[in-house]
């Protein structure tokens, strides 16, 4: 048998931090997940560096900011450079077994397939892809454990259950729902939905399979429903480990590409706006008998920190191109600041210091927020209060030093042009 640990990574679409036990959410919505991070590491303060989809996962696999990847969008046209080696590619390269159980690697996206010997699309011949629960994902991945016990594997699923139109089976789905008819003529609370600039978009697509519903407290349920069965599926996985005695051998990771804005800001079901909503996810590893159980990190975490991460663990070079850092190193020194990215709806970057937070568009808002907001993220956590009118001086200098960041990566690439405005995505079309 060889000596070589396995890898699994269970990548969460659209899953908010603030919504498991283990960061401090106060329903019983995540066991499974809280004692995965009971008996590994977490780290406090882990940030998207850009939504949606497709930038964050790419940052995953290369170890590289959206920046240096130039992939910014999803339905951009910009192609991963076909030199930039991806986290799979080094892995096969080194003797594992590499599957994924995944949607991204298709078309003109195809350098999500890059490097698995195994990708499995259980969405293909689904009439709405994102409706694919667990159960499927978890019978494909435990048919690929059970063969592949004996090899050393990298195995990455992608779990879509609290993406919109968030729809968990039954008993889940009015589980969390405390109130009696979601359909009330007399509730109100969605009628600002209704009103906003998406809401007909959203009534023509994720309304009409969640079905008639004017309570905004039962569409929150629906997102606490459908993580609560994702939780026990999760907990149905770690067991099949477990079982075919490969726990103690493997290193399993779980993180989220970014959140999800559930009314906040004005915001509905659906993941844009550079706040914390949307931008902190979970990230926890376990790794029995090399990382110590209940371990928190407080420092700050990125998605392009993973990548060289598992390639440490896998004893496996890192290479010189990827700019994250070995989360279990011995040089743990956090970053200062996060440079994240947003181009869905709107094209906007967001830099995070240790007390404030600055978010700068691109283009004009399509819902008429300012082009410049600054929150205090000691005195605002839910960043409520825009202080860019009150305390000017400290907005230029986050505007300095945010494009002084962005200026200095594209000199470094040989490159001028800012990809929110070189990539041109349409303001208007949906890009998850």
């Amino acid at each position: 048998m060889s000596e070589k640990i396995n890898i699994v990574v269970l990548a969460i679409d659209s899953l908010r931090a603030d919504h498991l036990g283990c960061y401090g959410e106060s329903r019983p919505l995540t066991p499974a997940i809280d004692r995965l991070a009971a008996q590994g590491a977490l780290w406090e303060q882990c940030f998207a560096p850009a939504i949606p989809t497709h930038p964050s996962f790419t940052t995953f696999y290369t170890g590289q900011h959206p920046l240096t990847h130039n992939i910014v969008c999803h339905g951009g046209q910009a192609q991963l450079e076909a030199l930039t080696p991806t986290l799979p590619e080094l892995l096969l390269q080194a003797g594992y077994t590499t599957a994924a159980i995944d949607n991204l690697g298709w078309g003109k996206y195809a350098w999500f397939n890059r490097g698995y010997e195994y990708y499995m699309d259980p969405s293909r011949r689904q009439a709405m892809p994102l409706m694919v629960p667990a159960e499927d994902l978890n019978q494909r991945a435990t048919q690929f454990l059970r063969t592949h016990a004996e090899e050393p594997f990298f195995l990455f699923v992608h779990y879509w259950d609290v993406h919109t139109p968030y729809l968990p089976p039954e008993p889940y789905r009015r589980r969390f729902y405390q109130g009696e008819n979601q359909a009330d003529p007399g509730n109100h609370s969605l009628d600002s939905l209704w009103q906003h600039p998406l809401g007909k978009t959203w009534q023509d697509t994720w309304f009409k399979w969640v079905g008639e519903v004017t309570d905004a407290a039962f569409v929150d349920a629906l997102y606490a429903g459908a993580l609560n069965y994702l939780d026990e599926k999760l907990a149905d996985l770690l067991g099949e480990l477990e079982q075919l005695g490969l726990e103690e051998r493997t290193l399993v990771l779980l993180l989220a590409d970014h959140g999800e804005s559930l009314t906040e800001h004005g915001i509905y079901y659906d993941h844009h706006g550079l706040y914390d909503t949307c931008l902190h996810v979970p990230l926890l590893l376990r790794w029995p008998g090399r990382v110590q159980a209940g371990q928190k990190h407080g420092g700050l975490a990125q998605h392009f920190d993973l990548a060289p991460t598992l390639l440490a663990a896998a004893g496996v070079e890192i290479p010189a191109g990827m700019e994250g850092r070995n989360l279990l190193g011995p040089d743990r020194q956090p970053p200062t600041q996060v440079l994240s990215a947003e181009n869905t709806w709107q094209s906007k970057w967001s830099l995070r210091t240790a007390a404030h937070k600055l978010i700068l568009a691109r283009r004009p808002d399509p819902y008429g927020n300012p082009p410049r907001e600054l929150y205090d993220l000691h005195a605002d956590p839910g960043e409520t209060h825009n202080l860019a009118a009150e305390q000017p001086d400290l907005c230029r200098q986050l505007e300095e030093e945010l494009e002084g960041l962005i200026r200095h990566r594209l000199e470094k690439l040989g490159r001028t042009q800012d990809p929110l405005l070189e990539q041109d995505i349409t303001l208007g079309k949906r890009r998850d």
